[in-house]
């Protein structure tokens, strides 16, 4: 394809977006890719083999541990990784195929290139030796995991959620460097499966971007399973002996000893390490200099609210420009893009309404802002937090795992954020996400009838709570 009428590097789910789009407007697309296989992070080493990947390890572990007298003696199951682990790469295969390859093939108005794009003027880019021009650019190569400068990390050797869902054997043990979402999910797949895990964390939570009383509950229950978490750490230096690895630790709480405080150094060893402490842009070999795109020191492009970099014929989107990496982002970004640059309406995220979730159990989901940011945007706080015992079908259930937290406005009573661990939370936030989105009241929720008895009452009991002792109602109270 000769000069296109855009020309989008990457080939994850914000290119994707992107090529669907100028598709849709009847406009012509080179789509440029390189690194993962088409469909990037999400179907190939992200979204879908890890969360099957979790399914595996929750019906494998839960499975014995019913919180039922009458199931005390749980049902037995076999397990084996590397069959688990084949069966992740065929439904991979299958959905590369069923919602990439083939949905690439349906745009008549894009071609794809396999190569890596580098650009050789503010409109042009190399690939595989060729020139190509276009009037507009979307930048979209997605992110990789970020290594720690560490003494001895790289020498040792580690794994990374590409690299850890590829091992031929189970682990026996293994330290996590991150206590973030793919930290902690990792821990509890591989925990379920038999390893025993240690995860590092340098803040003093795990999951430190979410509400204090969602990483303490979370916290709670992977402790609870096992699972040894250590905060506030200092990693010195990393080692490898006889295939053991070595982590020197020095603990941020210390010691107090004469006038001084005092942090022990601590080696902890396992047979393995999985580094998921944060994620680094794939922007290094693009020569964005070349064409006039300014990127921070981290990599990531800086933009405007539109997507539209320091080259007004350049834009960008997705992991890339380090706003909030996930696929749903990465793909309404791309959309957006594309959009801005060919048809220029202009249009842009408002990112507080837009949801997260964490896929450990039980999971963790986000919408909203948190008790910390209402206090920096009006200087007062109006929130409360209730556990899901307090949830008729939590207690039905026997589940005591969880958490309901709501921010509103400290005047109006709109809902500004909801924070939520519980089973199926990922499910249960969008409600919350509706009502962040369209400015809902708690009086909006509490007056709307919902299905008794289910978790998502958990939503509305919260909101009760600001209007009333929850613990003295009946199930019935609207």
């Amino acid at each position: 394809m000769s000069n296109p009428d855009l020309i989008i590097i990457g080939g994850g789910a914000a290119a994707f977006a992107a090529a669907t789009k100028a598709n849709d407007l009847g406009k012509t697309a080179l789509m440029v890719n390189e690194g993962l296989p088409i469909g990037g992070t999400c179907v190939n080493v992200g979204c879908v083999p890890s969360k099957h990947l979790l399914a595996v390890g929750a019906e494998y572990y839960y499975g014995p541990r019913s919180p039922f007298k009458a199931l005390s003696n749980g049902h037995e199951s076999t397990f084996d990784f590397r069959t688990a682990i084949q069966e992740k790469r065929e439904l991979v295969d299958a959905l590369r195929h069923q919602n990439y390859i083939n949905v690439l093939g349906s745009l008549s108005t894009v071609e794809l290139i396999e190569g890596r794009a580098r650009f050789v003027s503010e409109g042009a880019v190399e690939v595989n030796g060729t020139r190509y021009e276009a009037e507009k650019f979307i930048v979209a190569t997605g992110s990789k995991t970020r290594v720690l400068p560490i003494d001895g990390l790289e020498d040792s050797g580690f794994l990374t959620n590409e690299t850890v869902m590829e091992l031929e054997d189970l682990p026996e043990s293994m330290i996590v460097i991150g206590g973030g979402p793919i930290g902690l999910e990792f821990a509890q797949m591989f925990s379920h499966f038999g390893t025993r895990i240690t995860v590092l964390e340098a803040m003093d939570q795990v999951l430190p971007r979410e509400e204090p009383e969602i990483g303490a509950e979370i916290r709670r229950v992977l402790e609870t399973e096992g699972i040894e978490i250590r905060t506030g750490v200092t990693i010195e230096s990393v080692t490898s002996i006889n295939g053991v690895k070595g982590v020197q630790v020095r603990s941020g709480k210390g010691v107090q000893r004469a006038r001084s405080l005092v942090t022990e150094l601590e080696q902890l060893t396992a047979t393995h390490l999985l580094l998921a402490a944060g994620i680094a842009a794939n922007t290094g070999d693009l020569n964005l200099d070349v064409a006039g795109v300014t990127a921070n020191s981290a990599g990531f492009i800086e933009t405007d609210e539109y997507y539209r970099t320091s080259n007004p014929n350049i834009f960008a989107a997705g992991d890339c420009i380090g706003k909030l990496p996930l696929e749903t982002v990465a793909a309404k970004e791309g959309a957006f893009a594309a959009e801005n640059a060919l048809n220029m309406p202009w249009k842009t995220i408002n990112y507080d309404e837009i949801p997260h979730a964490v896929f450990t159990n039980p999971e963790v989901a986000s919408v909203g802002i948190t008790e910390e940011e209402e206090m920096r945007r009006f200087n007062a706080c109006s929130c409360r937090t209730i556990p899901i015992e307090m949830v008729p079908r939590a207690e039905a259930m026997k589940e005591t795992r969880g958490v309901f937290k709501m921010v509103i406005h400290p005047e109006n009573s709109k809902i500004l954020g909801v924070h939520i661990v519980a089973p199926h939370a990922a499910e249960l936030i969008h409600e919350a996400t509706l009502a962040v989105k369209f400015g809902l009241t708690i009086d909006d929720i509490i007056d709307t009838v919902h299905v008794f008895p289910t978790l998502s009452e958990g939503i509305k009991r919260v909101a009760q709570a600001f209007t009333r002792d929850i613990s003295q109602m009946s199930c019935c109270v609207e």
